[in-house]
């Protein structure tokens, strides 16, 4: 019976400890965004968080698309020549990426490298008492090393998705017209015919909750850790992870509440 009760327990605890956590990192997030609603605004910060994700972020979101993209039509086509239904092969790459493969892969990468550098950033800051002096001098931590962040991965990730679905739409045609024999003309306007607005609007929403996630967890990991260099290497790997996870649990949210019938 004490086993039972210990057991239970233990369930009680850890419950709590997530409840506590998801109300802490709501609390964490409303604030952030409140101080984008509320002037003053650190711009010059926006900007420098803008390339930082952006522009930086760029050739490996390229890559990643380029490459999806073709494995995708060479894959597709192994399984759609089994039932003569190679001229799916263009329709299932766009639709694919636009509403899938564009936002989730860029933002896994983003994450990867931003989520961890943003988290390493900010976790500095709070081990050297960095976060303390601004508070000293009168400057709102949240305002200064938050809001801009999140407005910054807001904007900058559907950029970069953008990039990723025209790319990997590009790397589904090179390999359908030049190695599987595709008409390059009919591939086109396969590809058109099947794209729909909503298809790329659904994608570009995901990409903009994922950047948001992404810079909250970072920040918010970076802003929580204690405990010296351990602390902050916690923090880094914490923010990836659970970064990523909220990436995929909030795609398939998002994609029931755009495409659920």
């Amino acid at each position: 019976m004490t086993r039972i009760l210990d057991l239970i327990a233990a369930v009680g605890r850890a419950v709590l400890d997530v409840c506590r956590a998801a109300g802490d990192l709501a609390l964490f997030a409303a604030v952030g965004v409140s101080h984008i609603l509320r002037p003053p605004f650190y711009w010059r910060l926006f900007l420098r968080a803008m390339v930082e994700i952006g522009y930086f972020s760029l050739p490996v979101v390229a890559l990643t698309a380029v490459f999806t993209g073709m494995v995708l039509a060479l894959q597709s086509y192994t399984g759609f020549s089994r039932f003569s239904a190679e001229s799916a092969i263009a329709s299932l790459v766009v639709l694919s990426v636009t509403r899938e493969l564009g936002p989730v892969l860029a933002g896994l990468m983003v994450a990867g490298r931003i989520g961890a550098a943003f988290a390493a950033e900010i976790g500095t800051m709070r081990v050297t008492d960095q976060i303390d002096a601004l508070s000293t001098l009168s400057t709102d931590p949240m305002k200064y090393l938050v809001a801009p962040r999140l407005l910054a991965g807001t904007i900058a990730l559907p950029m970069l998705v953008v990039v990723a679905d025209i790319l990997g739409v590009l790397g589904g045609y090179i390999v359908a017209t030049l190695k599987l024999g595709f008409v390059s003309a009919i591939y086109l306007k396969n590809t058109i015919d099947f794209m729909e607005t909503q298809d790329v609007v659904s994608g570009l929403a995901k990409a903009a909750v994922f950047g948001f996630l992404i810079t909250l967890m970072g920040c918010y990991q970076g802003y929580r850790s204690r405990g010296g260099a351990e602390g902050v290497g916690a923090a880094t790997t914490n923010a990836v992870v659970s970064a990523s996870i909220l990436i995929l649990a909030f795609d398939y949210l998002l994609t029931e509440m755009f495409f659920a019938r």
